[in-house]
């Protein structure tokens, strides 16, 4: 095969490639926007109180389902967060300062141990 006949071809498949990709991009956004207007319709329709038994207005509907999302949200994103730092095994400060007192007790440990052995050696 030519070089120019398999740089066409590359050429090609990528620009398919692209087309399909964003072709499902697309069809994502739809999606979500079909699922947005399915949302809206529901909290319009939907009857809420507030705290004296009065129906809610729509922006006080939209107000109320923020503030929800927004607790939801930090929610998730604390669970998310909590995970992370499991996965990653992030040390704390804490286990750091443990761990260099530990440290700082086996280097005496060390030279205690090497003067005892020198000890031995200048009485053999």
């Amino acid at each position: 095969m030519k070089t120019k006949t398999i740089l066409e071809l590359l050429t090609i498949s990528a620009g398919i490639y692209h087309f399909a990709k964003d072709t499902q991009l697309l069809e994502r956004i739809s999606t979500l926007s079909d699922k947005g207007k399915d949302g809206l319709n529901e909290l319009v329709s939907e009857t809420m109180l507030n705290e004296e038994g009065n129906e809610m207005e729509f922006v006080d509907k939209i107000l109320f389902k923020t503030a929800q999302l927004k607790k939801e949200f930090e929610a998730k994103v604390e669970e998310l967060v909590v995970t992370f730092y499991e996965k990653v095994n992030i040390a704390h400060t804490d286990q750091i300062k443990a761990l260099t007192t530990q440290l700082e007790q086996s280097n005496k440990d060390i030279a205690l141990l090497e003067a005892r052995m020198n000890k031995l050696e200048t009485k053999q």
